[in-house]
C-alpha cells in the first residue's frame, strides 16, 4: 500500500464535485461504522430490555460480563481472522482447530498426565503449525485460501475425532491419575471479587497485543499493502509469501487459544466443539468494518463487531425471541454491514 499522494487533473469548470467536508464526513462514518453500530445496538438493547422490579436486566453487571464471556472465544478467533482477511484471504478451519485444541487440552492432561503449562504450550504450537502449513499451501503452492482452509476444516475435525476416539473427553480436577491440575479450572472462574470472567481478561489481553502489534510493526504495513494491491506490494519488495504464511499462523494460534479457553469453560473437550465458529468469527470481522477484499480494517473494529453480535444475541435471548428469528435478524445485520462496505468511498 503506497503512501504517495496522486496528482489529480483539474476538474473542468462547472463540473459537479462532492464538497470536501461531505466526503470527509462520509469516510469518517464508514471508518467508525462498527462503533456507531455497537452504540446503536447497545441503546436498542437498553430500550427493549425486560425489566424486573424496575431494574433493566440488560444493564445488570452479571449480564454485561456474561456477554463479554460469551463472545471471548469468538472474539479471539475473529482477531486472528482479521490478519488473514486483511491480506484478502479467508480461513474456514478456525472452528475445527478450536475443536482440535479443546480435545488436545483434555487428552493431554487427563489421559497423558501433562501439566497445564506443557499442555497449553503444545496445543498452541500445534495451532500455529496448522496455520503455517495452510499459509504455505496458499502462498507457495498458489492454492486458493478458500480451498486450502476448507480442506483444513475437514482435516482438523478428523484429527480431533481420532485423538479423542470420537468421544467427549471430560475434565475432572485433582492430583490423582486421570485428573487435570486445578490450575486449569481457573479458565471457568471469575476474578476481581467474582465479577470478571477469566476468559474475558484473556480476550482483552489478546486484543491489546494485536492492536499494539498492528499499530507499531512493519509487518502490519505489509499486511495492508498486500491486501490493497498484492502485485504492487511484491514489486515494492514486500516479502509477500512470508507475510501470508505468518498471517495464517496467527489465525491458527488464536483458534488454538480459543480452544483452550473453551475446554476450560466447559471442563471437557469434544471433537464437535467449534462447529460454525468460523462463520461467527468472519461475521464479527465483517461487521467490524474489515473489507473481505483486504487492505482495509482494524482489530479494534473486529472487537466492536464481536461485541455487537454478542449484545444482539443477548438481548434477543432475554426477550425470548424464537431461535430461527434470531438467525434471520443476525443474518440481516451481517448483510447490511457487508453492503455498507460496498458504498464506502475508495479514496
Amino acid at each position: 500500500m503506497s503512501n504517495r499522494t496522486e496528482e489529480r487533473p483539474a476538474e473542468p469548470a462547472g463540473s459537479a464535485a462532492a464538497p470536501p467536508g461531505r466526503a470527509s464526513r462520509a469516510e469518517l462514518l464508514f471508518r467508525f461504522q462498527s462503533f456507531f453500530g455497537l452504540v446503536a445496538v447497545f441503546v436498542a438493547a437498553v430500550i427493549f430490555s425486560p425489566r424486573k422490579n424496575g431494574e433493566i436486566l440488560f444493564l445488570s453487571s452479571d449480564n454485561l460480563f456474561n456477554i463479554v464471556r460469551a463472545v471471548s472465544e469468538i472474539g479471539i478467533i475473529a482477531i486472528g481472522l482479521t490478519f488473514v482477511i486483511l491480506i484478502g484471504g479467508i480461513d474456514l478451519s478456525v472452528g475445527s482447530v478450536l475443536g482440535l485444541a479443546a480435545v488436545g487440552s483434555a487428552v493431554l492432561m487427563v489421559e497423558d498426565g501433562f501439566g497445564v503449562w506443557a499442555t497449553v504450550a503444545l496445543v498452541l504450537v500445534a495451532g500455529v503449525l496448522f496455520g503455517l502449513l495452510q499459509g504455505t499451501a496458499v502462498a507457495l503452492l498458489g492454492v486458493q485460501a478458500f480451498i486450502v482452509t476448507l480442506a483444513g476444516l475437514q482435516i482438523a475435525r478428523g484429527l480431533a475425532r481420532m485423538w479423542s476416539g470420537g468421544e467427549t473427553v471430560q475434565i475432572s480436577y485433582g492430583d490423582g491419575p486421570g485428573q487435570a491440575p486445578m490450575l486449569f479450572s481457573l479458565l471457568g472462574e471469575r476474578t476481581f471479587g467474582g465479577v470478571v470472567p477469566i476468559p474475558a481478561l484473556i480476550f482483552a489481553a489478546v486484543a491489546v497485543l494485536a492492536i499494539l502489534f498492528l499499530r507499531t510493526s512493519a509487518y502490519s504495513r505489509h499486511l495492508y499493502a498486500i491486501g490493497g494491491n498484492e502485485k504492487a506490494a511484491r514489486l515494492s519488495g514486500v516479502p509477500v509469501n512470508r507475510v501470508k504464511i505468518i498471517a495464517f499462523g496467527i489465525a491458527g494460534f488464536c483458534a488454538a487459544l480459543a480452544g483452550i479457553v473453551h475446554a476450560g469453560q466447559l471442563n471437557a473437550g469434544s471433537p464437535n466443539d467449534g462447529i460454525a465458529y468460523e462463520l461467527d468469527g468472519i461475521a464479527a470481522v465483517v461487521v467490524g468494518g474489515t473489507s473481505l477484499a483486504g487492505g482495509r480494517g482494524s482489530v479494534i473494529g473486529t472487537i466492536a463487531g464481536a461485541l455487537l453480535l454478542g449484545i444482539l444475541n443477548n438481548i434477543l435471548s432475554l426477550n425470548s425471541v424464537n431461535t430461527d428469528l434470531q438467525l434471520l435478524i443476525k443474518g440481516l445485520v451481517i448483510v447490511a454491514a457487508a453492503a455498507l462496505q460496498r458504498l464506502r468511498p475508495t479514496s
